[in-house]
This record gives C-alpha cells, sequence and structure tokens, in this order.
C-alpha cells in the first residue's frame, strides 16, 4: 500500500490535533463559523415564535384570557365603572332582542317536559369544568327553577341514560322543590357505561301517553356522548314521536351527531352544540319560554282552507287554601296526615301542592297568581328602543321612569350596537326613559311596562 499523501489528508478544525495553523486562517474560519451559528440561532428562534404565534389559542377556553385587559378602559375621571356596566349591559341587551316577535304567535302555557340527562362514562372528560357531568347538574338545577319561574303550570320529570338502558330518576312533577330533590344526591347519578337514546326516548314517551291534547309534550335531552346503545331501530322511535306530536330538543356538548339533529329536524325541535360553559347555559335557557304551537286546521264545517289553530276551551279549578291551624287530614296525593293543603273546588279532596291533577275527579287543579304569571308569555312587553343621542328629544327626563336614578351625563364613546351611549331606553308604547338595569328587570322579572301597564 503506498504511502498518504500529505496533501490527501484533511483535519476538521473540531478534531483534536497538535497540527498548528496560521493564525490569520484560525481567525477567519472562526468567524465565519462564529457568524454561521449566529444566523443559525437566530432563525431556530423565529421558528419557535412563529410556532408559539400560532398555537397561541389552540383551545377554545384560551379565547377568553387573551389580553382581555384591552377591553377596559378608563373614563376622564380614571374609573371603570362605566366600562363594567356598559360590558354589563351589552350582555343582557341581545337576549331582549328575541322577546317580541313581529306577529302575534300562539304558545302553549300548560307544558310537560322530560329531562334527559346523559349519564354515560362520557360526562367524566374535563373538557368542561369541573367535569361535564357536574356541570350538567349544576345548569340543571338553575334551568328547572327558571323553568317554573315562567311556566308556574308546567310539570317536569327526570330520566337518565346509562349502562345501555334508561333509568326513571324522578316522575312528573309541578313541584319545582321535588324536581331539585330527585338530581340533589349526586352519588346516586355517577355516570357509567354507554347512554341508550332510543329506551330513554321510549321511557319518556310512554309518560306522556295519558297527557290532554292542549298541552305541550316535550323533551329536552343533554347529550355528551358520541355513540348510542339501542336496542332496535330508532327511527321508528322518531316517527313514532312525531304522530305523538312530541317535540324533541338536544343540546350536544361533545359534537353533532346526525341522529340527533334528525331527532330535532323531524319533531320540530331545536338542536345545538355547546361550545363552552357560558354557551352551554345558553342553550338551555334558549327553551325556557314556551315554544310555538304547531298551525292546525280547524274541525268540520269552520271553513275550508283555514290553517289558524283551533281553540280549545279546558276546565280548571281554583282550590281552597287550607290554613296551617286546621285539623290534620289524609291527602289523595301522598296518603300523609297533614294540616296545610288544597280542596279541590269538585270533590273536596284535598292536595298538598298546586299546580296539579286531582287524583280523585281529574280537574286540573291551579291558582290564579300562576294563571297570571303563565300570561305573559303571550303578551310580551314589546323590547325598548334604544336612544342613540339626546338631539331631536325634546324636555328629555333627567331621571328612570321605574327607579328615579339619574341618567348618566356623560355620553359612552365605545358603545356598541344595541347599547344607548347615554344609557336610555325608550318604550314604544308610553314614550318614558328608562336605565339599563330597569329594561332588564322589566322584560325578565316583572313583565311589564311600570309607564303604560302593557
Amino acid at each position: 500500500m503506498p504511502p498518504r499523501k500529505d496533501r490527501d489528508f484533511v483535519m476538521g478544525f473540531d478534531s483534536d490535533s497538535d497540527i498548528s495553523l496560521p493564525e490569520d486562517d484560525v481567525s477567519t474560519s472562526t468567524k465565519v463559523k462564529g457568524k454561521a451559528k449566529a444566523k443559525a440561532g437566530d432563525k431556530l428562534r423565529s421558528d419557535k415564535g412563529k410556532g408559539k404565534a400560532k398555537d397561541a389559542q389552540a383551545y377554545t377556553w384560551e379565547a377568553s384570557y387573551t389580553r382581555s385587559w384591552d377591553t377596559v378602559q378608563e373614563d376622564e375621571a380614571g374609573s371603570l365603572q362605566s366600562s363594567v356596566d356598559e360590558l354589563m349591559a351589552r350582555g343582557r341587551r341581545p337576549n331582549l332582542s328575541l322577546l317580541a316577535p313581529a306577529a302575534a304567535i300562539r304558545r302553549t302555557i300548560i307544558r310537560h317536559l322530560v329531562l334527559l340527562l346523559d349519564l354515560s362514562a362520557s360526562m367524566m372528560d374535563r373538557d368542561m369544568r369541573p367535569t361535564r357531568f357536574d356541570l350538567m347538574l349544576q345548569y340543571a338545577r338553575e334551568f328547572i327553577a327558571e323553568w317554573f319561574d315562567q311556566n308556574p303550570l308546567g310539570q317536569i320529570g327526570v330520566i337518565g341514560m346509562r349502562a345501555g338502558i334508561g333509568e326513571r330518576i324522578g316522575e312528573m312533577s309541578g313541584n319545582p322543590q321535588d324536581v331539585l330533590k330527585y338530581i340533589a344526591e349526586r352519588h346516586k347519578l355517577e355516570p357509567t357505561g354507554e347512554p341508550s337514546l332510543q329506551n330513554a326516548i321510549e321511557m319518556a314517551r310512554s309518560s306522556m301517553n295519558h297527557l290532554p291534547t292542549h298541552s305541550s309534550r316535550e323533551i329536552l335531552i343533554i347529550f355528551g356522548s358520541l355513540t348510542t346503545c339501542d336496542p332496535g331501530n330508532i327511527h321508528d322511535t322518531i316517527d313514532t314521536c312525531v304522530k305523538n306530536k312530541i317535540r324533541i330538543s338536544v343540546v350536544a356538548l361533545a359534537a353533532e351527531m346526525k341522529v340527533c339533529r334528525e331527532l330535532c329536524n323531524k319533531t320540530g325541535g331545536q338542536f345545538g352544540v355547546a361550545m363552552n360553559e357560558g354557551h352551554f347555559k345558553d342553550l338551555l335557557f334558549e327553551l325556557i319560554p314556551p315554544p310555538a304551537q304547531r298551525a292546525t286546521s280547524r274541525a268540520a264545517g269552520a271553513g275550508t282552507g283555514s290553517s289558524n289553530p283551533a281553540a280549545d276551551l279546558m276546565m280548571m279549578g281554583f282550590p281552597t287554601r287550607l290554613p296551617d291551624a286546621t285539623a290534620p287530614t289524609l291527602c289523595v296525593c301522598h296518603s300523609e296526615l297533614k294540616s296545610q293543603g288544597f280542596l279541590c273546588p269538585r270533590c273536596l279532596s284535598k292536595v298538598c301542592d298546586v299546580p296539579t291533577d286531582c287524583d280523585i275527579c281529574g280537574l286540573m287543579i291551579v291558582s290564579s297568581p300562576h294563571l297570571a304569571r303563565s300570561y305573559h308569555h303571550l303578551f310580551p312587553v314589546k323590547p325598548y328602543d334604544t336612544v342613540a343621542n339626546l338631539e331631536n328629544v325634546t324636555n328629555p327626563s333627567s331621571s328612570c321612569h321605574a327607579c328615579s336614578r339619574p341618567f348618566p351625563t356623560t355620553v359612552s364613546t365605545s358603545a356598541t350596537e344595541g347599547v344607548s351611549p347615554v344609557g336610555r331606553y325608550k318604550c314604544p308604547e308610553c314614550h318614558h326613559d328608562f336605565c339599563a338595569d330597569c329594561d332588564v328587570f322589566v322584560h325578565d322579572v316583572i313583565h311589564c311596562c311600570p309607564g303604560c301597564g302593557n
């Protein structure tokens, strides 16, 4: 083998060698290498910055925390109160735009609702804090309390879906305290297994077969799974619900399923997928007002071609309330000795609470305040008009007509659409000015304008 020539030997700068190189060559090479490393480092840092920018809002829950301080600005006096009031008014005003429809709509004030709760293993996911299951129970309690407040003549039953079957948690009841007790004990509702939409819907449908035609039949499903374990064809169950005029609405927590969408479309219900905790609550509370009644043709002899719903008369009874000092007697609903109660006006049997149906004669027993509270759904208060400025207003009032609180003297420069920059909202009937708090209070609580009584 021939000896290796020196010119064929190439030594790297990073190798351990005793060979000495000229100083000029070493310094030049070190400078070139340093520049290359600096450029590579800058490029790596820029790539990392781009990656962080792309992944800054990878999750939906992160969007609510990004630069939230930019939306709050100080006023001339350095206070944040005006910005906070504006943010609160902006969140309340969109709900008021849906109160009064353009035309009169016939609604059913006697409602029967079955609440189907998903108790499968998928409800233990933590994409909604603390878990889907805990959040569902919390919002279900708030929904039940608000539902009975706006629908005092209605009744609610609760059914759970777990381990592939439908489990009856609570019977249909018109007392909100009884319904809240059904879902009060968390350990009895521990999620397990897979849900079954068909079994739960069939159980809810069978519990509403005996209801009269003048009342609505509704099913609300809170569904967090992506699968359903059904023993048969669920489309046959959907057709049966359509025939029985049962309206089914679904609030999904995971994703949209075609069977859930078809379930709502065929029965005339509402379908929505919750994107976060706040949206989940909004979807639930949108189902509190009574749904519009479907148009049906009148009976024979009432004129052909008429699509207006036929007016049905129903019989109600106003009971007599027994005082606390009354001698204890047995009630017909629980067979317990009680002093308090209500006497049926037809058969004089004693019931514990109203509204309810008499177990002896079948008469619907209601109180006059319950009937009056259901009246506002048929004739809601018209939304107040937003006052943009006071230039064309002659003799503007200095305080709210309802609470007499003075209106703000400064004009907000950052008011959005639907929010008055001067803090005034005018009734279209009596033309009185109201503040933002009274506007919400009139439409959400008392359902009557203090100025005109409408």
